[in-house]
């Protein structure tokens, strides 16, 4: 699988003379070499030439932790007294053209151009990320497991399993990571939980706030599900709950953000732009009245991240297509009153649009 993927991102280096990619903390690296770094001070870097081994330089204390691939790279571990900038510069030889990882230290880039200062540098990203966009079928039933498992957790949010009224926002939150974790995810990467007038925030911190009886609490929550390869990929689901009996207002709002997911869930077909299906639900949402109040793009892609390639945005004009997984997440978000957002993960085919999450899509009301 890793000899592979490199395989794909050589091919890309020769069509653009890249002559070395780097990689260094982040998702790329995991991806390419199932090595998930630890964010230090210490330089790790994959050292990948367009010809001949790749080399992982690691600190000799974190050596332990990297499982061994021979016929994908060689092992470079640094001792403390080492300058591992110096191994880097030796390890690139007369590279010219290299492409850094996105995430790679700044600091590091820059000690490397100060020893290298007529390096020609590129985003590694512009290699990887159309790499990384298409899945393979092996990908995407392992984005379905984790999608199920978050599923299981909206169920039991909608029938009243998990308690909401007169628990905290970060109780809530608290628990719904407990069960990400216990669902068989390795890590919690977000539990969002907004009650009131807090869901009007798409991105709200959960807090003290009370959950009181009538109103509306917003859960936004996902993990990273890692394989024995090393290499984990994300869940991520919203669903709304009303504490109550919900006013004719919101039944409105939310069958409008309801209507507006499904009909952008149904676009989600290979060959349409990824904005023409930001479009369909903005269209339906503003004609409602509520289009000043759609404040984000509909979705992002996952996979080993949380976000990543494809963007479901105004400006993408990409086509959407098979082996693509994104969010379909439309939401109307009321300042100062409320807000409710409507979540599932897509994944593209050649035939119908394949929906991840079946967590059911009706507001929830819990009296």
């Amino acid at each position: 699988m890793f000899a592979d993927r490199l395989n794909d991102v050589r091919l890309v280096m020769e069509e653009n003379e890249i002559d070395a990619l780097l990689l260094s903390v982040g998702a790329d690296l995991p991806y390419f070499t199932g090595y998930e770094a630890m964010p230090l001070e210490r330089l790790t870097m994959l050292v990948l030439p367009r010809e001949g081994q790749a080399k992982l330089i690691v600190p000799g204390l974190e050596a332990p932790r990297v499982q061994e691939h021979p016929d994908i790279f060689t092992l470079r571990p640094w001792k403390e007294s080492e300058d591992p900038i110096a191994i880097l510069v030796e390890e690139l030889g007369a590279a010219t053209s290299v492409a850094v990882g996105d995430t790679t230290w700044t600091r590091f880039t820059i000690e490397l151009l100060n020893q290298l200062p007529n390096l020609k540098l590129s985003r590694a990203n512009m290699i990887t990320s159309p790499i990384r966009s298409i899945k393979s079928s092996e990908e995407i039933k392992r984005l379905q497991k984790a999608a199920s498992a978050v599923d299981r957790i909206a169920s039991r949010l909608q029938n009243g399993e998990i308690q909401l009224i007169g628990k905290s926002e970060n109780q809530v939150s608290n628990e719904l990571g407990r069960q990400i974790l216990e669902e068989g995810h390795h890590r919690v990467n977000f539990a969002i939980v907004a009650a009131g007038e807090n869901a009007a925030s798409p991105h709200h911190e959960a807090g003290g706030r009370i959950i009181e009886k009538n109103e509306v609490v917003l859960c936004d929550f996902g993990g990273t599900w890692i394989g024995e390869d090393g290499v984990g990929y994300c869940s991520d689901i919203t669903r709304c709950i009303w504490t109550g009996t919900p006013p004719e207002e919101f039944l409105d709002l939310y069958d409008v953000l309801q209507r507006a997911q499904r009909e952008q869930v149904d676009a989600c077909l290979s060959g349409t732009p990824a904005e023409e299906i930001d479009r369909i639900g903005r269209k339906i949402i503003s004609q409602e009245g509520y289009g000043e109040y759609f404040i984000h793009r509909t979705g992002h892609g996952i996979g080993v991240e949380a976000h990543e390639d494809p963007y479901i945005v105004e400006g993408n004009k990409i086509p959407v297509t098979s082996g693509n997984v994104f969010s379909v997440e439309p939401g109307i978000y009321v300042p100062g009153k409320w807000g409710a957002r409507l979540e599932d993960i897509v994944a593209v085919t050649n035939q119908e649009p394949h929906s991840l999450n079946t967590a059911d899509h009706d507001l929830a009301v819990l009296s």
